[in-house]
């Protein structure tokens, strides 16, 4: 447990669930370090949480930048306990309609992101001896979403490397640094918000659908307890990784499973246009 940590950094907090994230940790008596590639979101982000928090711009594609984020972290907070590498977009259709450009943004953001977030905790947390990543993969980082699977392979990239780290720094002999990779499901927010008539997004729809406050709430259960991966909610963790155990099945499968998806995510839409977001 994390009681004693005193700074964290999370990434595209400026908005929606990296913002609920920053929240939860402030609530936990964290002073936090909100970055976002917009500025003026994460200044903004950073004066309502208030607390010690602080804001600055973060591009997650750029290495540097956040060696640069950690260093400046710990100069205005005096460690570096944990960051929270939630930055992401999310882009549907068939693999072969996206434009080399969009497939390089993608894993530049999603998996090169995090990776580079990683590192650059790790860099401040290892000589510390303590410290914990948490990296915001989803569900689609244990199954190939369909309609959804330049995203998924993003996040399987995330979460092989997030685990991979975990395993390698219990390798060299590091016990207090933890990785987690947190996947939950579908989350009521900007990423999905213009996708209500998008056939391709209607697995996010698919399951339980979040508000950003529900689903950050589980940063504080990871933080209490961490894990290497944490599903939310569990079931649903389950109920993917048979898809992915069983890929042939999952193939034969995908039309009745998109057509169910489709009715959900129609669903959704008059429960929001009736005001009933989650």
């Amino acid at each position: 447990m994390l009681a004693a940590v005193s700074a964290a950094l999370v990434t595209g907090a400026g908005r929606g669930l990296g913002l609920e994230i920053a929240r939860v940790l402030a609530r936990r008596g964290l002073a936090v370090h909100v970055t976002d590639v917009d500025e003026a979101a994460a200044l903004e982000s950073a004066e309502q949480i208030g607390g010690g928090a602080f804001g600055s711009a973060l591009d997650v594609r750029d290495p540097d930048a956040c060696s640069a984020a950690a260093a400046m972290t710990v100069e205005r907070l005096g460690s570096l306990d944990v960051w929270v590498n939630n930055a992401g977009v999310l882009v549907t259709g068939h693999t072969w309609e996206h434009d080399a450009e969009t497939r390089r943004n993608v894993l530049d953001i999603n998996a090169l992101g995090t990776f580079n977030g990683t590192v650059a905790a790790l860099e401040v947390m290892r000589p510390a001896g303590r410290g914990h990543v948490v990296n915001i993969v989803s569900l689609a980082g244990l199954v190939a979403a369909p309609g959804e699977a330049l995203y998924a392979a993003s996040k399987h990239a995330a979460i092989a490397f997030s685990i991979g780290t975990l395993i390698d720094l219990r390798r060299s002999g590091v016990r207090d640094v933890h990785v987690s990779a947190l996947c939950p499901d579908g989350i009521w927010s900007a990423m999905i918000s213009d996708k209500l008539d998008d056939p391709h997004a209607a697995p996010s729809f698919s399951g339980q659908l979040m508000s950003p406050a529900q689903a950050a709430e589980s940063v504080d259960d990871l933080l209490d307890r961490p894990r290497p991966v944490l599903t939310v909610p569990r079931w649903r963790g389950a109920f993917v990784r048979l898809f992915d155990l069983f890929p042939g099945l999952a193939v034969r499968l995908v039309p009745m499973m998109m057509s169910d998806a489709r009715r959900r995510q129609r669903r959704w839409k008059k429960r929001i246009e009736a005001g009933r977001a989650p």
